[in-house]
């Protein structure tokens, strides 16, 4: 198939209680796999994603929950229909899932360094009273000012997600998330809330995180890209060893230009296929794209986007 395809991979907040029940139940591959993931990380996967519990909004928990449903989304899809991806691309932790899905990183080992990489990430900001903020109906360059404004008054918080046109995640000390929902709102914000977020991703409150997850990191990359992915950092391919090494660990304390990849690759591909629960993705590439989407997350979904694909 001469389909130009794009892999997208969600991050933290696509997690929900039951999600990727209907694969569990329906593939005894899926169950396989569960069973590997748990004993190999030592999470319990069917307790974490089908009982109601407080773990799985803890990264170190969220993390590998979120890559496992979308690696499994993806390894079902590619059993039925081996098509290679022009590019695939995370967001946030998604790019790690998208180095997994293209042959960088084995599964298992991915699932172990997301677990690492929430646990560093939370460490990062234990004893801090961090969080996030979503911002509404901005532009990327008021954001930015409203930030730079109140970091130069002793603030910290940074604009940390461009997710797309009037949509910017905040990262930062909570009391002073809480003072910039009013100057956003004062700039013309349609909205400004605190998400729930236990840390705060992608800006310098981590960098106390970045050369221990290199050194994970550097444990299980490898040097085999089947397809490049889209850097977070740089909003541009890469394919090798070395440059993920550079970019990844970067990641954790740059913004996720997710908008920019897009825009970037976007005259390139024919549409794009979301692997995990949910659709935020598709949310955010209706704002950017008018190429076709597709998302599997569960049974129905991956036998209705491997028809469509074939009339296509």
């Amino acid at each position: 198939m001469a389909m130009k395809c794009v892999f997208l991979f969600p991050g933290q907040g696509s997690q929900a209680v039951g999600m990727g029940e209907d694969f569990y139940k329906g593939s005894s591959r899926v169950r396989e796999i569960f069973d590997k993931a748990s004993e190999v990380s030592g999470i319990d996967f069917e307790r974490l994603w089908f009982t109601s519990n407080s773990d799985l909004d803890k990264t170190e928990f969220t993390q590998p929950a979120i890559l496992l449903i979308s690696l499994i989304a993806h390894k079902l899809f590619e059993e039925e229909l081996p098509i290679k991806p022009l590019y695939a691309l995370g967001h946030s932790l998604g790019e790690v899932s998208a180095l997994s899905a293209v042959g960088a990183i084995e599964m298992y080992d991915a699932i172990n360094l997301v677990k690492k990489r929430g646990e560093l990430m939370a460490k990062a900001c234990e004893n801090q009273e961090v969080g996030m903020l979503v911002s509404l109906g901005l532009s990327d360059e008021k954001v930015e000012e409203v930030c730079n404004e109140a970091r130069a008054q002793g603030a910290k918080v940074w604009p940390v997600n461009y997710n797309c046109d009037g949509q910017i995640v905040i990262a930062g000390a909570k009391k002073d998330l809480l003072e910039l929902e009013g100057k956003l709102k004062d700039a013309g914000a349609r909205r400004a809330m605190l998400l729930a977020m236990s840390v705060a991703s992608h800006c310098e409150l981590l960098n106390s995180a970045v050369e221990p997850f290199k050194t994970e990191l550097e444990k299980v990359i490898k040097d085999e890209f089947k397809a490049p992915v889209i850097s977070n950092v740089t909003a541009k391919p890469y394919a090798s060893k070395e440059e993920a090494l550079e970019l990844l660990p970067k990641q954790l304390v740059s913004p996720v230009l997710y908008k920019q990849s897009i825009q970037n690759i976007d005259d390139e591909v024919d549409c794009y296929i979301e692997f995990g629960h949910g659709n935020v993705l598709k949310g955010l590439n209706r704002k950017i794209t008018k190429k076709p989407h597709f998302n599997i997350s569960n049974l129905e979904s991956l036998e209705a986007t491997i028809d469509a694909l074939k009339d296509m």
